[in-house]
């Protein structure tokens, strides 16, 4: 691929697809402010077509909480139909692990994930699993932070369920680390992992469900588009799943393709190539 189609807005593609797969985090906010114009395609793409909208995030907390930060960044709730997290899907998950003592590592922020499970939390050397959300203090700390207590647990046999396979994401103008760094370290020491979240199947086929029940009919993912900016999450993931993916340029890897609201094509093709996958179409920032 020499280029890649660079459209001016949703509406472009709109009529294609029976719904939409989106992205949250580095589409519709950044952390700390909310990316109006996003809000308002998702909402023009449901007006216009009567097609649904699931907004599909690897955030470790309930929906309900996901709704609630949107408000705060003034995305309103016209704009999609449902929120699918991988803290929901985690929590599922959860359910067959009830019974086993639990090492808890994120901000407290996450706690609420755990919900009325039941689940015991306990220190680290009496941990049979090991439940990761995040850096405990992601603004201090690296995964570097973790060597030691990872080494005791992974000496223990540990596994680790990981309920966001994101390595960064942006905050502001900053790079923080996430939990998918945590277990990539895990994984790398030698310890047994299992993630939840994009780019992994389970979390799509609850999307595909969810859009499923809102469309009144079947849709299958060669129907819907998937839009993100981050490369080995939202972009391999709804490729890897058979939907047309629409990557954002300005997201996670805006430094890559050249000034943030005129991209270079032929970076965005480069760098796609290079990680081994296909999108449809880019555009920098998502608007209608």
């Amino acid at each position: 691929m020499d280029s890649i189609t660079m459209i001016p807005g949703l509406a472009h593609l709109a009529p294609n697809y029976e719904g939409i797969v989106c992205d949250v985090w580095g589409v519709l906010h950044n952390g700390v402010v909310g990316y109006a114009d996003a809000g308002e395609a998702l909402r023009k793409f449901r007006e216009t077509t009567g097609k649904p909208v699931v907004l599909l995030t690897n955030a470790p907390r309930p929906a309900p909480h996901i709704a609630t930060m949107l408000d705060k960044f003034q995305i309103p709730r016209d704009a999609y139909d449902a929120i699918v997290t991988s803290g929901d899907v985690t929590t599922e998950r959860l359910r067959r692990e009830v019974h086993l003592p639990s090492y808890f590592i994120g901000p407290e922020r996450d706690i609420p994930m755990l919900g009325d499970l039941g689940i015991t939390l306990v220190g680290e050397g009496d941990a049979k699993l090991l439940i990761c959300t995040g850096l405990f203090d992601d603004d201090t700390e690296t995964p570097e932070s973790y060597r030691a207590s990872f080494e005791r647990l992974v000496a223990a046999d540990v596994p680790m369920i990981c309920a966001n396979p994101d390595i960064v994401v942006e905050r502001g103008h900053r790079l923080i680390f996430c939990a998918g760094a945590l277990a990539q370290l895990y994984a790398e020491m030698g310890g047994r992992t299992e993630l939840y979240g994009k780019p992994y199947k389970p979390v799509y086929d609850v999307a595909l469900e969810t859009l499923s029940t809102l469309a009144g009919k079947p849709v299958v993912a060669k129907d819907v588009l998937a839009i993100g900016d981050a490369l080995p999450t939202d972009v391999r993931g709804g490729w890897g799943q058979g939907m047309d993916v629409l990557m954002v340029t300005a997201g996670i890897h805006a430094a890559d393709f050249g000034p943030a609201d005129e991209p270079d094509p032929v970076l965005v093709a480069k760098r796609l190539a290079i990680e081994g996958i296909v999108a449809k179409a880019a555009i920098p920032r998502l608007k209608w």
